[in-house]
């Protein structure tokens, strides 16, 4: 089951891919993609509905339907850095020994095909495909065994990222990683039991239809259930969390020379079975 969130933003609606690639209206059986919505029974309820039985919405999703954050009201973006050994090497860093965890602001947060916007004073604006984990059942002190029991489903994120603001400006990571629209989600939410193999999923990245990044979540240094379980021995993790489990290679700080947005690319990317993302790219206000 594919779950989204359509209209304009800040009045986004829940609804649900149907078989024919069309949205239908959830809004009478949910408030929101998000909480409650995605328990393990709740999500259960939603696969038992009869899809052509709820209403239609007119247009097309990512074309003349807008589409926002595939989960409503996020409590914690957390993210992970440095989780593909590839990516570490172009960034001239070891492989971590333990997952690295960082946040984005819940501001930074749009939709799929929402505009990027490059912040004032920015000169490192760069991109990464990533895999982001959906909690569905909250919980604490996870075991990793356990962990795929708190996982609602997968859906594309672009951690969108300032790498002089993150890596040059003092302090923690969090200062370009949060900026306003860095955090382009979905454009649906999977549910786990539609991804066959999540350890064997295809990840792309285009800046003006050049490839850019190419990878596999087979390369993960850190797999999801571990992540899960990480995560929750510092915080407990809550229904509609979001974990962005890190990039493959090829981004922008990576090339040689490296290459970054400045305002008027295209930027598009998807990973195989969760959707895709197109957003332009713009100077800020």
């Amino acid at each position: 089951m594919k779950l989204l969130r359509y209209g304009a933003p800040g009045k986004e609606k829940p609804g649900l891919l149907d078989a024919a690639g069309r949205v239908r209206d959830l809004s009478g059986v949910v408030a929101d993609i998000g909480g409650v919505a995605l328990l393990p029974e709740s999500i259960l309820a939603l696969q038992e509905l009869d899809a052509e039985s709820l209403p239609l919405v007119e247009g097309t999703p990512q074309d003349d339907l807008r589409l926002g954050a595939c989960v409503g009201d996020i409590g914690k973006y957390i993210c992970i850095g440095l989780n593909y050994a590839d990516h570490a090497a172009e960034a001239g860093m070891p492989i971590p020994e333990e997952p690295i965890i960082f946040n984005k602001w819940t501001s930074a947060v749009c939709g799929p095909n929402d505009t990027i916007q490059v912040p004032r004073g920015s000169v490192k604006t760069d991109w990464e495909v990533e895999l982001g984990v959906v909690i569905g059942k909250p919980g604490v002190y996870i075991d990793e065994a356990d962990a795929m029991d708190h996982v609602a489903g997968f859906c594309v994120i672009n951690d969108v990222s300032e790498r002089d603001f993150q890596l040059n400006r003092a302090g923690t990571w969090d200062k370009g990683k949060g900026c306003d629209t860095f955090g382009p989600t979905g454009p649906w939410l999977v549910t786990k039991d539609e991804v066959a193999d999540m350890d064997a999923l295809d990840m792309w990245l285009d800046v003006d239809g050049e490839r850019m990044q190419s990878g596999s979540t087979a390369t993960l240094i850190f797999r999801i259930p571990h992540l899960v379980s990480y995560c929750s021995q510092f915080m407990s993790l809550q229904s509609g969390d979001v974990i962005s489990t890190g990039t493959p290679p090829g981004v922008g700080m990576g090339q040689k020379p490296p290459r970054y947005l400045h305002g008027g690319e295209t930027v598009t990317l998807g990973i195989s079975g969760l959707g895709e993302q197109k957003s332009r790219v713009q100077k800020a206000p």
